[in-house]
This record gives structure tokens, C-alpha cells and sequence, in this order.
């Protein structure tokens, strides 16, 4: 016969899963829509900003231990002049071309060198401030990698210190190609749950300009292996908006190989896009299989006509 106390307890283990199961089922799914840069900058296997984007998009599908999460990866050839994507999405992430160089497209900001370096034109200027309007009043999760921060107009940095708590300044800060050894900072913050140090090589953004502001919190810290190119470095923090949206910045995802071939730097991704979604990260870090050789299948949508292929080979 079934003792009394012990069928108590097996009902009420029930009924916390059965309640679990239907709090999760009732949680609103949240939205993150990727924007994917044409790839322009780089060899085949650097930069490659859709294939990346599309591989993490996957991951977060896929993850064991994460759900209510619908990616949609947008391949923007330009900046998208559309925006109603955003106006239902939890986050954005954000990978593509820097305003470095005339034969490219950036993502968000006109070439430096098509502009007066201080402004842009009317046009530009009215779609960075409805793009600004919805990130702030959705309280928008925002996160932005690599080169992608490359900007020297003075209203390109005021939107990106706007919207990260920090830059990274042209020809004063450093982007060296190197063997990175790239630890956690002695904080606790949930993106680094689970996170391990890892070494690779990579083109890592580093030495920003990151003036003192409370609500950033710098999370890794990256020392290159050739001394000359300085370090140890913070490579990545994330800001907590005055509007009450979460930003994350990251300064690596130059050699599209490391996706595959580096499970903790896989792992540090999800977790920050998991977190400025306003997911719970689990206290391991969202778990996820290694993204497949081909090119996954997610949802894409297309903006503003097919993207160029590489035109500036970077050494």
C-alpha cells in the first residue's frame, strides 16, 4: 500500500511541474530580430555577417534548457528603410559593416567619407531618430558586434554612446588580429553564467572609449598574445539604458570558424542575447548543439535588394 505522506509529496511534485509547464506555456515569446549586413569586408570566412547571425538565430531554436524564442534573421544590404519589423521585437541584434571604408554598405550609418563627418543628411538623420524612437519605447534590447562600431561621424558615436554607454573610436582604439585569451571580469552578471575563459584567434575591438558610467558593466577582458598589441583589454560590457532597455556590446566575430570550432564563445553569445531579451539566463548558460556545417534553415527576410559580395579584403 502506498504510504500516505510519500503520495502527498509524489502529487505535489506533479502539480509544481504541471504548473511550471503551464507558466511556461503561457510566458509571451519574445521576438529578436537579427540584422545581418551584406558581406562585403573581408576573405571568404571573416565577417561573415548572415552566417553567423543565422547560426546563433538556430542555436537559440535549439537550445536545451531555453525556450520562448522567435528569431528572424533580416539580410539587409543597406540600412533598412522599413523598420515595422521592430515595432513587436524584444531585441535586435545588430552585424554588418562599420562607416570605415567608401566601397562598403554600412548597416546603420553612411560611409564617414560620403558625409561632412559631423552630420548626415535629412533623410539619414530622420531615420536614426524613428529607429532611436522604437528601440526607446519598446525598451528594445539592443546588441552590436565587431566591427560594426566602427563610426567617426559625431552623430553616428552620439547614437551608438546613446545607445551602448560606450564607443569605439577610429585610429585611436585597436583591432589587431591575434591569439586572444579572453577571460570574465570578477563580476557576477547572468551572461556569464556557465562561461569559462577560452584562447582562439581572432580580430579583436578593444581599448574603447568607456567613460565612468554606472549602468555599464564591462563582463570580459581579452589579453593578445603579442605583447605589442597591448592588453589585458575589457572586449565586452553591457549597459543598462536610462529608457530601461539592456544593451550588449561585443568586440570579437571576425573568423566565422570559431562559431563551430569554440563552444564558450558560442555559449557567451547566446547568453547575451538571451539576456537583453529579457529571458532568465539559466544559471549554466543556455545550452545549445553546435550549429550544423550548412547553412541552417531559419526564417529570412530580405531589405533592400541582394547584397554585394566582398569587395575589400582585409589582411
Amino acid at each position: 500500500m502506498l504510504d500516505k505522506r510519500a503520495f502527498l509529496m509524489a502529487t505535489a511534485a506533479s502539480m509544481a511541474r504541471f504548473g511550471s509547464a503551464s507558466a511556461q506555456g503561457s510566458a509571451p515569446v519574445k521576438k529578436i530580430v537579427f540584422w545581418a549586413g551584406p558581406k562585403e569586408h573581408g576573405i571568404p570566412g571573416r565577417h561573415e555577417y548572415q552566417r553567423d547571425l543565422t547560426e546563433l538565430a538556430w542555436q537559440l531554436e535549439h537550445a536545451t534548457n531555453l525556450r520562448g524564442v522567435k528569431p528572424v534573421v533580416m539580410v539587409v544590404s543597406k540600412p533598412p528603410r522599413d523598420i515595422s519589423e521592430l515595432e513587436d521585437a524584444d531585441a535586435l541584434v545588430i552585424f554588418g559593416n562599420g562607416a570605415w571604408l567608401k566601397t562598403e554598405t554600412g548597416i546603420l550609418f553612411p560611409q564617414d567619407q560620403d558625409t561632412d563627418g559631423r552630420t548626415y543628411d535629412a533623410e539619414h538623420t530622420d531615420w536614426l531618430n524613428k529607429l532611436d524612437a522604437v528601440i526607446k519605447r519598446r525598451k528594445m534590447g539592443l546588441a552590436i558586434f565587431h566591427y560594426t562600431m566602427w563610426v567617426d561621424n559625431w552623430v553616428g558615436k552620439r547614437f551608438l554612446m546613446d545607445w551602448f554607454g560606450g564607443n569605439w573610436l577610429p585610429y585611436s582604439s585597436h583591432n589587431p588580429v591575434d591569439t586572444w585569451t579572453v577571460s570574465p571580469l570578477p563580476v557576477r552578471h547572468p551572461i556569464l553564467n556557465g562561461i569559462q575563459p577560452w584562447t582562439y584567434r581572432d580580430e579583436m575591438f578593444s581599448r574603447y572609449f568607456l567613460y565612468h558610467d554606472p549602468r555599464r558593466t564591462e563582463l570580459l577582458q581579452a589579453m593578445p598574445a603579442t605583447a605589442s598589441n597591448g592588453g589585458p583589454d575589457p572586449v565586452s560590457w553591457i549597459f543598462n539604458r536610462p529608457d530601461g532597455g539592456r544593451s550588449f556590446v561585443w568586440g570579437g566575430s571576425d573568423f566565422h570558424d570559431n562559431m563551430h570550432n569554440v563552444a564558450a564563445y558560442r555559449k557567451y553569445l547566446l547568453n547575451g542575447i538571451a539576456w537583453i531579451a529579457g529571458l532568465d539566463v539559466p544559471a549554466e548558460g543556455v545550452d545549445a548543439p553546435a550549429p550544423p556545417a550548412d547553412d541552417p534553415p531559419i526564417p529570412m527576410v530580405q531589405r533592400g535588394g541582394p547584397p554585394r559580395g566582398p569587395v575589400t579584403p582585409s589582411p
